[in-house]
């Protein structure tokens, strides 16, 4: 969405128990969803631990699906995406994406813009997990550094970039807030969640 602005600070926020999490998962758990990295190019050299995730076909009446990350994360993420929303957005939403995403040591995405309308829509939040001193996140041709137990939206409009000169991994739980205003807006009908009965509701 384009929030007027390239980054916006949301604030400081608990992660500690998202983060135990994260890091204590096995390379299977990182390798298991490859489909960001076959279908878009930008990402290729990035492993995913996919929550929610919708590829946002048939925009607006799309399908959230729940992925296998769900049973890794939902626990610790789903209290903390609904605190920060809380906290800086309209209730009656959806959130159609939600994974933890790893850019390896020496790894680039490249500049680009996120194009389909669900980020033309959708509010973009990450939560830096894991990080080094050697990641550049460009946003309109800036530097931006995204600090660990803070958490910021990017404006996904504008051309942005990643760079880890490091010799770690590093790490941002990524999810995508759709606002109501923006859901059910056309004759095809709201987005909708396949998520089972009995699960915390994702927003």
């Amino acid at each position: 969405m384009d929030i007027g602005v390239p980054l916006r600070e949301l604030g400081e926020y608990d992660i500690s128990a998202l983060r135990d999490v994260i890091l204590a998962q096995d390379e299977q758990a990182w390798l298991g969803n490859t489909y960001r990295q076959q279908e878009y190019e930008v990402h290729q050299q990035t492993q995913s631990i996919v929550m929610v995730f919708t590829d946002g076909s048939g925009w607006p009446d799309i399908e959230v699906r729940r992925e296998p990350g769900w049973d890794v994360l939902a626990e610790q993420a789903v209290p903390l995406m609904h605190q920060i929303l809380a906290d800086h957005y309209p209730p009656g939403g959806c959130i159609i994406r939600a994974m933890a995403a790893r850019l390896s040591p020496g790894g680039v995405i490249k500049p680009h813009r996120d194009k389909h309308p669900s980020f033309h829509y959708g509010h973009r939040i990450h939560i830096p997990i894991y990080t080094n001193p050697r990641v550049r996140f460009m946003i309109d041709g800036r530097p931006y550094k995204m600090v660990v137990g803070r958490v910021y939206e990017i404006n996904n409009q504008l051309q942005h970039s990643v760079m880890n000169k490091g010799s770690e991994g590093r790490i941002n739980f990524i999810f995508d807030y759709v606002p109501p205003e923006h859901l059910g807006q056309s004759q095809t009908g709201p987005a909708r969640s396949t998520q089972t009965q009995g699960a915390p509701r994702l927003a």
